[in-house]
């Protein structure tokens, strides 16, 4: 394996970024297509990244990865030049459930699935979170009754990002309803065109519908779809999600790029003499700075193997809390004008503020609530009793 030249591979990031980036205005965090036409030209964005190389690189050769000459570190360069550019990254959640293809599927689900991720024929969505099981996943209650040689699912999810725009669901449903809370649950892949499945988008307050509630009714999954062993779908997922390895620099790159423009803002509106901006600004930059040292000792750990029960929980609790606080801060020093709707002609930056404020609070729940990163910290990563049921 030839020595990695990682000076050049950034700028052949920068540079393809540069000459083919789709002309779509920018949104903050996980967002969905606006019409069809957004929906192809992401699509088509997408799997440019995927024949280019940037994306699905560390696959298996035999399913247009470069396996054992892939190296780690790419990912997360990778990550970090698209979120310095605000590049959209591939849609929907194919890469998710293609770890779970990999390391589950069977050939023929691999020979029919895997392609059509990498072509973008199939838009995949993230079927798992349910009203009363969101971050308590395990508690899901759609299930799965097997019927013969075919599955028959009722019930509901929520919060799927892109459902109305993908053509399969990597869904979770309970498979054993008798058996305890994780040990029942089988994944499947989904076709979304399936009779009885119903798709409802949700209104939201950035004033877009990017999550969607889906419905379930007697929905019929050919047995061949299930994606590994029945009733082994929380490890199946587990697994998934370990694979997509969390995009912490790219985090600490927003809350950054961030701060930058609300001290731009700060001396070309003449409040660089307020002391208690000064204050606040000092503050945060104070506050990104550690972020980003405990950003970059994760990322050093997770390219070296090493295992830390408290990266995750703590990067991911750290940048919810002070991404919200900045765009707070972003709102409160615009004074009057931070009020504005997002699409205000006089909003500062095109209503990026605004949109900042309004999504924030989705940060602090997807992925894990802070609650939720809370208690992982103190049960996992500390030690510390576990909360009385």
């Amino acid at each position: 394996m030839s020595e990695f030249d990682e000076s050049a591979f950034r700028q052949r990031i920068r540079d393809y970024i540069a000459a083919n980036v789709p002309n779509l205005p920018y949104r903050v965090g996980t967002r969905s297509p606006e019409d069809e036409h957004e929906s192809r030209v992401l699509r088509d964005w997408s799997a440019q990244l995927y024949a280019s190389g940037f994306y699905g690189a560390d696959w298996p050769t035999q399913f247009g990865g470069r396996g054992d000459n892939y190296q780690s570190i790419e990912e997360l360069i990778v990550t970090e030049e698209f979120a310095k550019a605000r590049a959209p990254i591939p849609i929907g959640s194919g890469s998710l459930a293609a770890h779970a293809l990999l390391h589950f599927g069977t050939p023929r689900q691999q020979a029919v699935y895997l392609p059509k991720i990498r072509s973008y024929e199939h838009v995949w969505c993230q079927l798992f979170s349910e009203p009363d099981a969101g971050s308590d996943l395990a508690g899901m209650r759609t299930t799965a009754i097997r019927d013969g040689d075919r599955y028959v699912v009722n019930g509901q999810k929520v919060w799927s990002t892109n459902a109305a725009f993908s053509d399969i669901g990597y869904l979770l449903a309970r498979t054993d309803p008798s058996a305890s809370k994780h040990a029942g649950i089988s994944a499947f892949a989904l076709a979304m065109d399936t009779p009885g499945i119903t798709v409802r988008p949700l209104r939201e307050m950035t004033g877009t519908s990017d999550f969607n509630e889906v419905f379930f009714d007697d929905v019929v999954v050919p047995a061949t779809d299930r994606i590994g062993d029945e009733n082994n779908g929380w490890h199946i997922a587990t697994t998934s999600l370990a694979s997509e390895r969390a995009g912490v620099g790219a985090l600490v790159i927003r809350l950054r790029q961030n701060l930058d423009a609300l001290i731009a803002y700060v001396r070309a509106a003449g409040l660089r003499g307020d002391p208690i901006i000064r204050q606040r600004l000092a503050d945060a930059h104070a506050r990104v700075e550690v972020a980003t040292w405990v950003s970059s000792a994760a990322m050093e750990r997770r390219l070296h193997g090493a295992i830390n029960e408290a990266d995750v929980p703590l990067t991911k609790l750290g940048f919810a809390v002070l991404n919200e606080q900045l765009s707070y801060l972003g709102i409160d020093i615009q004074g009057i004008r931070g009020a504005l709707a997002t699409e205000d002609p006089e909003a500062l930056d095109n209503g990026h503020w605004q949109d900042e404020f309004l999504y924030a609070k989705a940060y602090t729940i997807s992925g894990g609530s802070n609650q939720i990163m809370q208690n992982l910290l103190g049960e996992r990563a500390l030690g510390l009793p576990r909360e009385p049921k």
